[in-house]
């Protein structure tokens, strides 16, 4: 049976097809009968293969046999005048050409290329021009200068990202004399003195140029040409959006930073894994270099925001692919090689990243160790145990008491413990066969626990949530307190203690259908109102609740009750009035905001306590409870605002986001991105995905429309940058946070490479297609006419960019080209 045969088939017709194969062939032709003249002018090295010579598609032709021997017997043979010359200075050199013989050789060969250099040149020229303008504190710098000045005054605060972006704006304020006194209190307002801006900016400025260079050689690594790589440089350095954000005190310059960065680490890794020669790179320093550059570089990403998890997974992508791919498919290795590899990509994709994680956050929380206005979002204990933990606690208290207070009743004398029930009655009997009343146990609790609330209520009023004006508390008025889990009163009757016989007992109040009333109002005396005053006061009022029915105080006796009363101390009825064991005060204070009962035990359940003293708190506990925090506690809420957009919205430039505007004039920034470079950005994606869908359908059929060579760099431009630009949209889709404009923009980063690499790719297809000249220059004319329309709205929306002003009415109406465009036009 005969074999089946391969087709090379196109996606015209069989006429145009040896059309387009004619077409390339004289292309080859013509590039090498250029040359030709002077290639046989000159006498090429015999020791060289010329086949490993040429342009990779076609070979030069051989030497000719009489020329290649004639040129041997000339380097074997040398003339009189060489023989002449040597044998003139051998007797006078003899002795010193044999001693500088034996010296090594010193020479350095230095390569620029000046594409890179030159495009990295104006990047800086452009991030850092007016870098210190406007002198106004402009978006979201008001949080990350704030972070800064807190740095530097090592007081504690809680964001919701990682802090290694914060960190070196701190490391950049610090080296420019930065104290911390400046208060960034509102967008617009003046910097003094003491605030290196200029210092503070050159963080994003800086790593924002890198940017330029390093998508430079992200496309070289892709095996794009050099032209092709300066147009993804090209493409973000004259980017308005990505100038914008690279001017200013934020986060994304850092992000991309390190992000592109990474990725290109883990490209080189990649070369070397696919090169012809892999086993003998493996484990070698650059093999490891590249690997955990790769790694650290991610990592750093995430840890500038939690987004860069996205380039983190992209990165893991690539290594896993690549192992699968060339290692678990290489049958030439054997089990131990494997899960050697295996365990090297582990440890630097896992244990790596793992180290550097933790790094970061143990600089964090080493170097704030004072408390601070965000220690609300920790517990009391984390609280606790920074500088000034306790009093940052009790800050948020109010400090009075009224009805509907939720307190907790701390003895104030002797053993801390705090007045407590539970859902526990009194045995019926005692040991000593002595009846109880059988109602819920009143105990005094040695440690912090939910059922230590209570509630403060009129004995006239049902209601207990707090409104206004607040019924306060005085000295000498009548009281019930309820128990805020199991809303029973506190009560006391006739009825003896259980471990104190000549006292009375204390219990919530359970109705058991039995001739035993309710008697739970207790009058409340302040024993230190003259210092104080009369209205009682959570902490600093010393109370004492008397009962009205029978006159007894709320005392603590110092005795344990047994197994029943889970071992705590027992509370009782105490005629003797004027004693410290009377005596109670309010330390957890809050007041009650829901009428529904499960509301407020759900609010009293997830309520915090202050610690008994000073807390020591290891850095995993720290560690791990801020991870927690920050999983759970966002600072980007979802609300309504005016500059929110949409992931869709993003791909047309639908809506910018206003950073500043001047209170003289009209001069504003603006983040909008270059309309040029976002909208061909999203056409070109769509033209990627279409050719790739044609493509794989044609090669489903067994046909092939492009050379090997074009489609293995095709795929793997579709391996990392379109599946970088998918892992860094697509979540956006289901994130439940506010979104704006500067969200998109890494995945605008790989959308623009993808961009680049389309344009060599078309150009690539008309060079194929087409047979003339002129259509390969028609090509070339329209990408630099694209290039200049670029340039063209780049100068257009620089005002924006920079703040230049001043600017009228009209002329920032002229920028408007989008009626959705919220410019900000407050003067004439």
């Amino acid at each position: 049976m005969k074999e089946p045969t391969h087709r090379r088939c196109v996606f015209f017709n069989s006429s145009l097809g040896e059309k387009m194969v004619d077409t390339e062939v004289k292309n080859r032709k013509v590039n090498r009968s250029k040359g030709k003249n002077e290639k046989n002018k000159e006498i090429p090295n015999p020791a060289v293969d010329p086949r490993d010579e040429g342009d990779g598609e076609s070979t030069p032709e051989a030497l000719p046999e009489e020329l290649a021997e004639e040129t041997v017997a000339k380097k074997a043979s040398p003339s009189k005048s060489e023989k002449k010359k040597r044998s003139g200075g051998k007797a006078g050199a003899a002795t010193a050409g044999t001693a500088l013989s034996d010296l090594p050789t010193l020479a350095v060969t230095c390569h620029f290329n000046l594409l890179p250099m030159l495009l990295f040149g104006v990047a800086l020229a452009t991030r850092f021009y007016a870098l210190d303008q406007p002198n106004s504190i402009v978006f979201d710098e008001l949080h990350y200068g704030r972070y800064a000045g807190l740095y530097q005054k090592q007081t504690f605060f809680f964001d919701s990202h990682p802090p290694l972006g914060k960190q070196l704006l701190a490391l950049a304020g610090y080296l420019g004399g930065f104290q911390g006194d400046f208060k960034f209190d509102k967008i617009g307002s003046s910097y003094n003195a003491s605030v290196p801006v200029f210092a503070m900016r050159s963080v994003p400025a800086l790593t924002g140029s890198l940017l330029i260079p390093l998508v430079y050689m992200i496309m070289l690594q892709l095996n794009y040409s050099q032209w092709t790589a300066a147009l993804a440089g090209f493409l973000f350095l004259f980017d308005n959006a990505l100038l914008t954000q690279s001017h200013y005190m934020l986060m994304e310059p850092i992000l991309l930073f390190f992000a592109m960065s990474g990725v290109l680490c883990v490209l080189k890794f990649r070369a070397l894994e696919r090169s012809g020669n892999a086993q003998a790179h493996s484990y070698s320093l650059r093999w490891w270099g590249w690997l955990l550059s790769g790694a650290i570089f991610l990592t750093c990403a995430l840890c500038v925001k939690y987004v860069g998890v996205y380039s983190y997974l992209l990165g893991l992508a690539l290594v896993g692919h690549d192992f699968w791919e060339k290692v678990l498919g290489n049958l030439s290795l054997s089990k131990k090689q494997v899960f050697g590899h295996a365990c090297a990509r582990f440890f630097a994709f896992f244990m790596v990243p793992l180290m550097v994680y933790v790094g970061v956050f143990y600089i964090h929380l080493s170097t704030l160790v004072n408390a601070g206005p965000h220690d609300s979002a920790m517990s009391s204990a984390f609280q606790a145990s920074l500088e000034g933990g306790l009093s940052s606690i009790v800050r948020g208290q109010p400090l009075e008491v009224v009805h509907g207070s939720q307190v907790t009743l701390r003895h104030a004398h002797g053993s801390p413990c705090w007045l407590h029930s539970h859902a526990a009655n009194y045995p019926v009997k005692y040991a000593d066969k002595r009846g109880s009343s059988h109602q819920q146990q009143v105990t005094c609790y040695v440690a912090k626990d939910i059922n230590n609330w209570w509630i403060i209520k009129r004995p006239n009023r049902t209601d207990l949530a707090v409104a206004a004006p607040l019924d306060r508390i005085s000295h000498g008025e009548e009281v019930q307190l309820v128990h805020g889990i199991t809303g029973r009163n506190l009560n006391s009757h006739n009825v003896a203690a259980p471990a104190s016989p000549t006292k009375q007992e204390v219990s919530c109040y359970v109705d058991h259908n039995v001739s035993m009333p309710a008697q739970d109002v207790w009058r409340v005396e302040i024993t230190n109102r003259e210092e104080i005053g009369d209205v009682w006061h959570a902490l600093e009022s010393m109370v004492r609740l008397i009962h009205v029915n029978t006159s007894v105080a709320l005392a603590f006796s110092g005795r344990l009750l047994p197994e029943w009363g889970h071992n705590q101390h027992e509370i009782v009825g105490d005629v003797m009035v004027n004693q410290p064991n009377t005596i109670f005060n309010v330390e957890e204070h809050r007041y009650t905001r829901n009428e529904d009962e499960k509301d407020r035990q759900l609010e009293l359940m997830t309520t915090d306590f202050i610690p008994l003293e000073p807390v020591v708190m290891g850095f995993w506990e720290k560690f791990f409870e801020l991870q927690i925090r920050m999983l759970f506690i966002s600072n980007e809420n979802v609300q309504n605002h005016m500059y929110t957009s949409s992931p869709w919205e993003w791909l047309v430039l639908t809506r910018g986001i206003a950073y500043w505007v001047s209170p003289e004039s009209n001069a504003q920034i603006h983040l909008l991105g270059n309309i040029f470079v976002w909208y061909s950005a999203t056409v070109a994606l769509g033209v990627y995905c279409s050719l790739l869908i044609f493509y794989l359908l044609r090669q489903r059929r067994q046909c092939y429309d492009i050379h090997e060579e074009a489609w293995n760099q095709f795929r793997t431009t579709g391996e990392v940058l379109l599946v970088g630009y998918v892992f860094h949209f697509l979540p956006y889709f289901f994130v439940d946070h506010t979104l704006f404009l500067h969200h998109y923009l890494p995945a605008l980063a790989f959308k623009l490479l993808l961009n680049a690499a389309l344009v060599e790719h078309l150009y690539y297809l008309t060079r194929l297609v087409f047979a003339k000249q002129f259509f390969n220059w028609m090509c070339i004319l329209i990408v630099l006419t694209w290039m200049s329309g670029i340039l063209m709205v780049f100068n257009k929306f620089l005002p924006l960019s920079y703040g230049l002003g001043p600017m009228n009415a009209s002329q920032i109406l002229d920028l408007k080209l989008r009626e959705t465009w919220d410019f900000i036009v407050h003067k004439p």
